[in-house]
């Protein structure tokens, strides 16, 4: 499976985007599709690679351009190929890209055999990164040690920005293998599990302190972005922090 984030202006480009490939022989899923930038990096920031295969992005687009988008998916994830949608008026836009360290770029109108090249390529890519990803076997003792040192590290710095990278440099390990060796011990993956957290802390703060501002407990639990940080709330707590908090202070019985 190929997972793709899609990050374009034009509905009508995301909208044909989507339709060609769901129509490929290849197993595609789009997992965001967004109108500008900083939509998009709300989403990707929040990423591993076990989560995402490719982004092809516009450069023109509102609130965050492409080659912003770009360069923050690069710090946040340095591996993840990266495509560009480009008009042939904007060759030299495409040409920048390039040396951005971007894979490939896509004229507009998009070609069906060039995107589909594209997404043969970053499939192929990915099972060779897999294979080679597989590191040397440790004693089972030893995987329990880095799933819990991974789960340490993420309860104390829940309230920074997540980059897999980092962690995996702290415990020692190839980023990659972490994330397959979390979900498989725990069930869950990497962020997922992280995300618990952080709302478990983001309830607390909400009784605890029930003075904070909403967009205060979304910066302390990590989350620059209080509107995501509502919708992500409200779609793990079935009600938004204000109801919540509300809630709690209601009298009881």
């Amino acid at each position: 499976m190929i997972k793709v984030m899609i990050a374009d202006d034009e509905e009508v480009i995301r909208r044909g985007l989507e339709k060609i490939t769901s129509r490929m022989d290849l197993e595609v899923k789009v997992i965001g599709s967004y109108g500008n930038g900083a939509e998009a990096w709300n989403h990707l920031r929040e990423l591993t690679l076990e989560d995402i295969d490719l982004l092809i992005t516009d450069i023109k687009m509102p609130r965050m351009d492409g080659f912003g988008l770009i360069e923050e998916a690069r710090g946040h994830l340095k591996e993840l190929p990266i495509a560009v949608l480009s008009g042939f008026s904007e060759f030299e836009y495409a040409r920048r890209a390039m040396r951005h360290g971007v894979l490939d770029y896509l004229l507009k109108p998009i070609e069906k055999a060039q995107l589909y090249d594209l997404l043969k390529s970053v499939a192929e890519n990915k099972k060779l990164r897999e294979a080679a990803a597989e590191p040397e076997e440790i004693p089972h003792g030893g995987e329990h040690y880095v799933v819990e040192q991974t789960k340490s590290i993420l309860e104390k710095e829940y309230g920074q920005n997540f980059e897999l990278e980092r962690l995996a440099e702290m415990v020692g390990m190839n980023a990659s293998y972490i994330s397959r060796l979390f979900k498989y011990k725990t069930g869950q993956t990497i962020t997922d599990y992280l995300i618990g957290i952080r709302i478990a802390k983001a309830k607390e703060l909400l009784i605890g302190q029930p003075d904070l501002k909403n967009y205060e407990i979304a910066e302390r639990v990590g989350y620059s972005d209080p509107v995501y940080f509502n919708k992500l709330f409200k779609k793990m707590c079935g009600m938004t922090p204000k109801d919540y908090k509300s809630g709690y202070r209601a009298p009881r019985g």
